[in-house]
């Protein structure tokens, strides 16, 4: 069970001086070398969603925009309360009863999370099965 930070980076756009958006998240470690980090991107994702460089997982998401986003902080959330979940099960109750609690407390805190975030997705679907649909048909006479 491991959370990890991650990042958008400015990288150089080529022969041009500009610099651009990384189009993936990445650890810092990822980054050094590659580009600066832009902090305000910071989000937490569960440690099997990066792959072995350090970068988030192509399809993982987070990138996206609206319902697909929180499909894909959703799925991180409830990786993140699962990993607290099984860290939990490792553990003698005897021994780490402190340390159980804590684990369990996370992982209810990530659900409801997760909840909300689900509850958020249902209204934005809801609202765009309400809009108007352009066809794009145009009937002749």
């Amino acid at each position: 069970m491991t959370d990890a930070y991650v990042y958008f980076f400015l990288v150089g756009n080529g022969s041009s001086r500009e610099h651009v958006r990384s189009p993936r998240r990445a650890t810092l470690d990822a980054i050094k070398g590659r580009g600066e980090p832009l902090m305000e991107t910071q989000i937490v994702v569960d440690h099997t969603e990066l792959d072995a460089n350090g970068f988030l997982r192509v399809g993982v998401g987070w990138e996206a925009v609206g319902v697909a986003e929180l499909t894909s902080q959703i799925k991180s959330i409830e990786l993140r309360a699962v990993s607290r979940d099984l860290a939990a099960l490792k553990l003698d109750e005897g021994t780490q009863g402190k340390e159980i609690y804590m684990l369990n407390l996370e992982s209810r805190e990530l659900r409801l999370q997760a909840k909300q975030l689900k509850k958020r997705r249902a209204d934005m679907l809801d609202a765009e099965s309400l809009q108007p649909v352009d066809e794009g048909f145009a009937f002749e006479q």
